[in-house]
């Protein structure tokens, strides 16, 4: 069971805080979102985080990278069951070791998230820092993210409750804004919050762009532990208690922390924004430049993006005539576009998108189309990644689905079986390790075998290069949920 020592009262001295924690900014990073505006190269079990978007590496591998420096603890990531693997490889990439990889049991917005985190750090220190960060942001001024973050975190010592504001460079209206009012004595470059506003007309977004006073709510957040849990507690004390019960009950599963699922439910979804910082009288801000975005739409990523002498923003395999103004990417397609202006082109090997940039927000709509209809396409791409490495679905029909399965080195698939299908395994490259009921043999490069229907079976890489299988399943039904799993290296039922 986890416990909490009595919170801090308000104004503690920096000095008495720093006689209790090492005085370091602990990262508490929400990985939980389904990007549907980034459809289709995000869906719902391969969100925008985990792609390689504005950098070669992911946005949750930049956001690693950007607090890889001594002022940061090590992270608190929060992410989802069907996410997990993915995050903690993607933590393993860019050699990141998180204090705790926390499976949230089912979406309830960002408080709940948070005060989980606040209650784990909470038990190290009530004074400890937390900095709260979205992890599908794009920052490209790591140095003025972290001078930021310095700035923050004395302000949050003191007793406040700090956001990020953007300098805003367009009357946005797909943000919210922060209005600030009289600077805080003792604390340089920090204002009291004086309102936050909600997404505003066009109109009034031009206002606010000539108004120093405004900024966008960038949704990165910094406080200390036990001065959230004291907020929080005003006015939502069932998120405290809930999240404190499920802590609690919460149970490791190899490398995560999965918390107890009856009792997060009960508490209330809301954001960090509604559950606290509109109520709350320590609000303050701290206006930033760091080349912010978040990556909320098509447009939102062609404007941070490198474009060409006709404003196109352009990647993979793409051929152009006439085009100006558009963001155009091709991944693993061949793109041609001839004799359009501001649009978006999206090419993936299931599905195309073609939008007007000024409609890009709306692509969220396709998404939820897809997923009203009972298709796929919003849910996954054809290449799944597994942890034991990845499948791809290359061609289905009735009665058969034809994949590319992949196996890292040393890894296994689940020893399982099926009820409604039969598999042929065709190895194209490595050595395979496949076990039949009683049976085991080894396959190497043009060898093949069969696994019958309700035969028990596994697929191991005992070499050191990559396992490539072409795998032709026949049957019935031939859904995921189609997996008996017998004995799991990775703990999935």
């Amino acid at each position: 069971m986890v416990k909490t020592k009595a919170q801090k009262t308000p104004g503690k001295t920096l000095a008495q805080a720093a006689s209790i924690s090492d005085g370091r900014i602990h990262p508490v990073i929400l990985s939980g979102g389904a990007g549907t505006r980034l459809w289709p190269m995000s869906r719902a079990l391969y969100p925008k985080q985990l792609l390689a978007l504005v950098s070669e590496r992911s946005m949750l591998e930049e956001t690693l990278r950007r607090i890889n420096s001594d002022a940061f603890a090590d992270p608190l990531i929060i992410c989802n069951e069907e996410h997990r693997f993915i995050v903690a490889e993607q933590a393993r990439a860019m050699k990141a070791k998180p204090t705790a990889i926390i499976l949230e049991p089912e979406g309830r917005n960002t408080a709940p998230a948070v005060a989980v985190a606040a209650h784990m750090l909470a038990a190290l220190s009530p004074d400890t820092v937390m900095a709260i960060m979205p992890s599908d942001h794009s920052v490209l001024d790591t140095k003025a993210f972290r001078s930021a973050m310095t700035t923050a975190a004395t302000a949050a010592r003191a007793g406040y409750l700090v956001t990020f504001g953007i300098a805003p460079t367009a009357p946005e209206t797909g943000y919210g804004y922060i209005k600030a009012g009289s600077p805080i004595k003792d604390q340089k470059g920090v204002s009291c919050v004086e309102r936050f506003v909600e997404k505003p007309d066009l109109k009034t977004a031009k206002t606010y762009l000539a108004d120093p006073a405004f900024s966008w709510n960038s949704g990165i957040f910094v406080m200390t532990a036990g001065t959230y849990l004291e907020e929080l507690k005003k006015h939502h004390p069932e998120i405290v208690r809930a999240t404190r019960i499920s802590l609690a009950n919460a149970t490791r599963d190899l490398d995560f922390l999965r918390l107890e699922a009856d009792s997060f439910a009960k508490a209330t979804a809301q954001s960090i924004d509604y559950a606290v910082m509109e109520h709350t009288k320590k609000a303050a801000v701290i206006p930033v430049k760091m080349g912010w975005s978040d990556v909320g739409s098509w447009r939102a990523l062609w404007e941070i993006a490198g474009k060409d002498e006709s404003g196109n923003a352009i990647s993979g395999d793409v051929l152009t005539d006439g085009v100006s103004n558009s963001f155009i990417r091709g991944d693993g397609t061949l793109v041609a576009v001839v004799g359009l202006d501001n649009v978006v082109v999206v090419a993936t090997d299931d599905a195309l998108l073609v939008s007007s940039m000024e409609k890009a927000q709306d692509v969220k709509r396709i998404a939820e189309s897809l997923k009203k209809q009972g298709r796929k396409e919003h849910l996954s791409p054809s290449k799944v990644y597994r942890p034991w490495g990845y499948y791809q679905s290359l061609e289905e029909g009735e009665r058969y689905q034809v994949k590319l399965i992949r196996v890292n080195p040393g890894a296994a698939l689940s020893l399982q079986m099926h009820h409604h299908r039969a598999e042929h395994w065709v190895v194209v490259k490595g050595t395979a390790k496949v076990t039949r009921d009683d049976e085991t043999i080894l396959l190497h490069e043009n060898q093949s075998t069969f696994i019958p229907l309700g035969v028990v079976h596994r697929l191991e890489n005992p070499g050191k290069v990559p396992l490539s299988i072409i795998e032709v399943q026949s049957g019935g039904y031939l859904g995921e949920d189609d997996i008996v799993r017998i004995v799991d290296t990775y703990g999935r039922k």
